[in-house]
């Protein structure tokens, strides 16, 4: 089984929601769309199941044109944001349902529904109907729809999003174990970096109905092709600062200087745009090469166990993400630290020209 876009596009009254997309995807696999809010995730996901038409371009599956096939002949399940499920049901029916308008018989039934149930941990309320059901177990209920059926692709859009921080990192654990055995193509739509992180897989950023880049989620973030990637791919946003590198020296902004280290000497003389992502700069200092920078908050927000700090300097704004509470007055003055090994170097064009640890090809 494979699933294939080729120059797929959707235009709706005169906007384009989905740019010239080329993916494929395969059988077995993980895959993530990350993207902001109105990227295209769900836009793309219809047209993968059928739901819509694209203007132009093709969709394949196992290299057959699907592109003009609707949803109901094709394979495919779907879960959505909300707990879409028959009230009236119980948790039973509501699982057999695809089973029983495709036709299969009792027995297969109570056999695939159970195995199912027993999966995602819901065996024990197949009797209640789904307003007996906590938000976690309905979800689950919605899930064990969407699997039973044994789809060969399988669209979530973001399932979990409604649900509390305990429940999505309980049910993200469960949904990698669940497809490592299975031969489906999943596809899995977030807003969240992290949690496209910690999903793994594959994972295509979404920007403006374009896709920006395709990958293994780890080399993705580690290696970035562009600024748009490196922002798109890192909550906070990477920090970035606008800098030169000349001699043996790099300024920021010409603000900060700096002697070149190692990792970025090979670069060569030029006019750049540094990144680092916001849990890498510190308020102690950590390493050798640590650049100390005098600067001011502008505000703590603290988010549960973790705060996410704004400062500024003379030239630039800059975000940390710190673990644990810190509280600070507005304007007060702090020195944090940025380990200029784990800078990212873009070019004027900003195309990555070299990521922490990795460097890349220069373009032309």
């Amino acid at each position: 089984m494979s699933l294939t876009l080729e120059h797929v596009s959707r235009v709706v009254d005169g906007q384009t929601w989905i740019d010239d997309a080329n993916l494929r995807f395969e059988a077995g696999s993980f895959n993530v769309l990350l993207g902001r809010t109105l990227s295209g995730k769900t836009s793309l996901m219809r047209l993968m199941a059928g739901l819509d038409k694209p203007d132009s371009g093709r969709i394949l599956m196992n290299g057959v044109d699907v592109t003009h096939k609707p949803v109901r002949l094709r394979n495919v399940s779907m879960v959505y944001q909300q707990f879409i499920n028959y009230p009236t049901m119980t948790v039973f029916e509501n699982i057999a349902s695809p089973l029983r308008q495709a036709g299969v018989s009792n027995e297969l039934i109570q056999s695939k529904v159970l195995e199912t149930a027993r999966m995602l941990r819901i065996e024990k309320f197949l009797q209640r109907h789904p307003l007996e059901l906590s938000g976690g177990q309905q979800q689950r209920t919605a899930m064990a729809r969407a699997l039973v059926k044994d789809a060969e692709l399988i669209l979530f859009d973001e399932p979990l999003v409604n649900l509390d921080y305990k429940l999505r990192e309980e049910l993200r654990q469960e949904m990698r174990e669940l497809f490592k055995a299975r031969h489906t193509i999943a596809i899995y739509a977030t807003t969240e970096p992290n949690e496209a992180l910690a999903l793994g897989g594959t994972t295509t950023i979404l920007h403006e109905g374009r896709v920006i880049q395709s990958g293994k989620a780890a080399e993705v973030y580690h290696q970035p092709q562009t600024v748009l990637a490196a922002e798109l791919f890192s909550e906070p946003p990477i920090n970035l600062m606008p800098g030169r590198i000349s001699g043996n020296e790099v300024s920021f902004a010409n603000f900060v200087h700096f002697p070149l280290n190692v990792d970025l000497r090979p670069i060569g003389e030029g006019e750049f745009r540094f990144g680092v992502r916001p849990s890498h700069i510190s308020l102690v200092p950590s390493n050798d090469d640590d650049l100390e920078l005098a600067v001011t908050v502008e505000v703590a927000e603290i988010s549960g166990s973790e705060t996410f700090l704004h400062v500024r300097s003379e030239h630039f704004l800059l975000v940390l993400h710190l673990p644990g509470v810190h509280e600070y007055d507005v304007d007060a003055p702090i020195r944090v630290y940025i380990p200029t090994h784990k800078l990212f170097v873009f070019d004027g064009q900003g195309r990555l020209v070299q990521a922490p640890g990795r460097r890349i090809a220069r373009v032309a």
